[in-house]
């Protein structure tokens, strides 16, 4: 079970860094609005990209407490307060899924829906497991 924790919060962290990574990249200005937040802009407005990275930092907490899950890294959080963020990741994940598949942009939904559909999964898994 051990060996389950840790490999689901890594493919987990590893798929959520990758989404972090783009709204870096969306919120410096780079042309791949198509992918994130219905799509409506190539480039991001300035009230969007500061959206982008307050959600970049809402990513990387998840990474983090990810990875605490799997017992990859600790952050010396007490327990309940990781269980509860983690179930708050999952459930924000799930409906993130379905707000995907309702995007405009088909670029958002063929990338993005299966991404957060299985970080939703691996934080899922990891809630449950702890």
């Amino acid at each position: 079970m051990e060996e389950l924790s840790i490999s689901v919060s890594i493919v987990g962290s590893i798929l959520f860094t990758l989404i972090f990574g783009l709204y870096i990249l969306l919120a410096l200005g780079f042309p791949y609005g198509e992918f994130a937040m219905g799509g409506k802009h190539k480039i991001l407005p300035p009230k969007e990209r500061i959206a982008c990275i307050i959600s970049a930092v809402m990513q990387l907490f998840g990474i983090l407490i990810l990875l605490h899950c799997g017992d990859v890294i600790s952050l010396g959080f007490p327990h309940k307060v990781v269980r509860v963020a983690c179930y708050g990741f999952a459930i924000y994940l799930s409906l993130n899924v379905i707000l995907n598949l309702l995007s405009r942009s088909k670029k958002e939904r063929m990338l993005m829906t299966p991404l957060s559909a299985i970080i939703a999964i691996c934080f899922w898994i990891s809630a449950i497991n702890l």
